[in-house]
């Protein structure tokens, strides 16, 4: 484009560019696992959620919820969806989903923001009652799931994804014991993906710069307090 200045025409300046903040630059330069970089709603997940330590009962009962919703599906697609899933399960709470009738669960099989999955849909009333057995046997989820690993994160340092696996016997033992306790979508994949989301496991890369940042926010959150153990492994 030109513009004219008097009779003789010159090239228009070029328009100056944004220039980037140090914080936007730094973000541009950091090293992430790569599943995360395909869309940004992956790295938004990646960069704020995946990994950090879980100690609310709530918020593990829409991590159960979301990851047995999951099964046979993308994550992107339960990410699009999670505001609609706590908008129909009343914020994940246990107590009210566990009391959801027949009638609810028609209405939630026409709710287009979740998943229409029958299975999936019945699952997680059958998995809020069993919830809640577990926090009047344990006080609390919190305690009898990071039981198994003695209130420990386990902080591996994997350098490639390909070293990372699907399952592993920590895995085993705990889906074997949830679905012991009747809750269903607990397979040993699925409960592995969820150690991973909770921080118990701390999968992300040693060249990801949140392994560190993750591995401090384990260190400063401690073990959950005392309570009974969770069943041993093996």
């Amino acid at each position: 484009m030109e513009r004219t200045i008097g009779r003789a025409k010159r090239p228009a300046a070029p328009a100056a560019k944004p220039r980037r903040t140090p914080a936007a630059n730094a973000g541009a330069l950091r090293r992430r696992c790569p599943w995360c970089e395909s869309t940004p709603l992956y790295r938004a997940y990646h960069d704020r959620e995946w990994g950090v330590p879980v100690h609310a009962d709530r918020r593990w009962f829409e991590m159960l919820v979301l990851d047995g919703a999951q099964a046979g599906l993308s994550w992107r697609t339960i990410l699009e969806k999670r505001a609609g899933y706590r908008r129909a399960f009343d914020r994940f709470d246990p107590r009210k989903v566990a009391r959801y009738d027949a009638r609810k669960l028609r209405a939630l099989l026409r709710d287009p923001g979740i998943v229409r999955n029958r299975l999936k849909v019945a699952s997680a009333v059958t998995n809020a009652r069993a919830f809640l057995e577990v926090q009047r046997e344990f006080g609390s989820f919190d305690r009898f799931i990071w039981g198994f690993t003695a209130g420990r994160a386990l902080q591996n340092r994997r350098r490639s994804d390909r070293r990372i696996p699907a399952r592993t016997p920590l895995s085993d033992a705990v889906s074997a014991e949830l679905r012991r306790r009747g809750f269903k979508f607990v397979g040993s994949t699925i409960v592995y993906a969820l150690l991973q989301a909770a921080g118990i496991v701390n999968d992300h890369l040693v060249t990801c710069f949140r392994h560190r940042e993750v591995r401090a926010l384990a260190e400063a959150a401690g073990a959950p307090r005392a309570g009974r153990r969770a069943p041993r492994r093996g």
